[in-house]
């Protein structure tokens, strides 16, 4: 009787509740990512920061992701899923408390690099527990709907000056918040393990542990079309974060908003994500045209910085325009590396791909804050941030010309065309 349970595969109800949980994990995550942006005027008042500390502050969390998002995607496929994502998830929370216990840069950044070197590979090992329990079954939409609880995280910390206005009399209170996310984080994590545990001693999963030994050489035997969503997706997340880092501060300083309504724009971004993102996804797993439509998204990006910068135009029409694009791309180009990736290797490929990004991530934000210090404003960081969408374009349009070809993975085909 054990043997037959053991070749059953979980019900539906067990893998949306799985997904449902590792979302709620990586929703502390968000949150605690995006906890600066919404203080950086604090920081600014009673610690004396300048943009190019605040800009370190959210930049050093992405250095240790440079080596350790590929070694821990390698290590996601030798040790698999469950343990590595309760190991990076306790790395987020003590980087939450680290960075809550500091009173000076040195300190506060200290945590942020420790966040930095378990968030990014929690959320790798996540997007391959993802990609292992729903290939074949929806998989963009699990995706999307996963991107909606997470980013609820960056929603609720970006409006946490209205929602939590009493916290934000002194820096250090917003940053208890995040800590309390990150417990959330972590007991989240703890569920999951058990409900994986229960699965492989259940059900029929296959591993995600596949590999006998690390091997750093397959990195190069990954496809033209996985290095082209690469190129996309760290000059694509370059413009995003690193503009959300000063984007509650720019909104104050540039257009006369509120801290509270400044928050709010910026969360226009996630917002707009948690809606679009699932219904973006469940449109590309059934029509396909996956590199066109990452193509219209880059293109969305292009305008929207000069707008902000030169034009008094109403905040919320470019945050929405930029909205749109941060749901479109997302919900497409994280999938599209588990069609193009075999499944023994998707850590490996997800570690990758972050590891890159999260060398543009770092980059930019350095680069933006000493940007705004030495030109005394934020003009000549908007023309970075939309030269960014300029070459997100031309990698969505490369991708679209590989997949045409005959070593293409089908990535403009969908259900629909299955179905023909």
């Amino acid at each position: 009787m054990n043997t037959q349970i053991s070749y059953k595969e979980p019900s539906a109800i067990f893998r949306w509740i799985v997904l449902l949980i590792i979302s709620i994990a990586q929703f502390g995550n968000y949150y605690i990512y995006d906890s600066i942006s919404p203080l950086a005027d604090l920081l600014s008042k009673q610690l004396n920061f300048t943009d190019a500390n605040i800009g370190l502050l959210q930049g050093i969390y992405s250095l240790p992701n440079i080596f350790m998002v590929l070694i821990g995607g390698i290590i996601i496929d030798r040790i698999g899923t469950r343990v590595s994502t309760l190991i990076f998830t306790a790395l987020c929370f003590l980087g939450a408390f680290v960075t809550f216990m500091g009173n000076d840069l040195v300190v506060m950044a200290t945590g942020r690099l420790i966040f930095g070197l378990g968030a990014e590979s929690m959320i790798v090992a996540i997007t391959t527990v993802i990609g292992h329990w729903f290939k074949g079954k929806q998989l963009s939409f699990a995706f999307g709907l996963n991107l909606t609880i997470a980013r609820l995280g960056s929603f609720a910390a970006l409006n946490s000056p209205t929602w939590g206005r009493a916290f934000y009399e002194s820096y250090k209170d917003p940053l208890f918040l995040a800590l309390i996310a990150g417990t959330i984080s972590i007991v989240s994590a703890i569920i999951y393990f058990g409900m994986d545990f229960f699965a492989e001693k259940n059900y029929n999963l296959g591993s995600t542990s596949n590999q006998d030994k690390i091997n750093f050489k397959e990195i190069f035997s990954f496809s033209r079309s996985y290095w082209f969503v690469v190129l996309l997706c760290v000059t694509f997340y370059s413009g995003i974060f690193p503009f959300q880092t000063f984007a509650v501060k720019f909104f104050m300083d540039v257009h006369g908003a509120t801290r509270e309504y400044g928050g709010f724009l910026s969360s226009i971004l996630t917002l707009s994500a948690m809606i679009l993102t699932p219904l973006f996804g469940l449109a590309s797993d059934y029509v396909g045209h996956r590199a066109k439509l990452m193509m219209l998204g880059s293109l969305l990006l292009i305008p929207v910085y000069l707008i902000m910068a030169y034009t008094q135009i109403p905040l919320y029409i470019p945050m929405i325009i930029m909205g749109i694009s941060f749901s479109l791309i997302p919900a497409i180009m994280w999938p599209s590396v588990a069609i193009i990736v075999p499944e023994a290797k998707l850590g490996t490929g997800y570690g990758l791909m972050t590891m890159i990004q999260n060398i543009g991530l770092a980059f930019f934000n350095f680069v933006i804050g000493w940007a705004n210090d030495y030109s005394g404003g934020y003009t000549l960081g908007m023309w970075f941030f939309s030269t960014l969408g300029f070459f997100g374009l031309f990698f969505a349009f490369s991708l679209w010309r590989s997949e045409l070809s005959a070593a293409g993975h089908g990535l403009e085909k969908g259900i629909l065309n299955d179905k023909k």
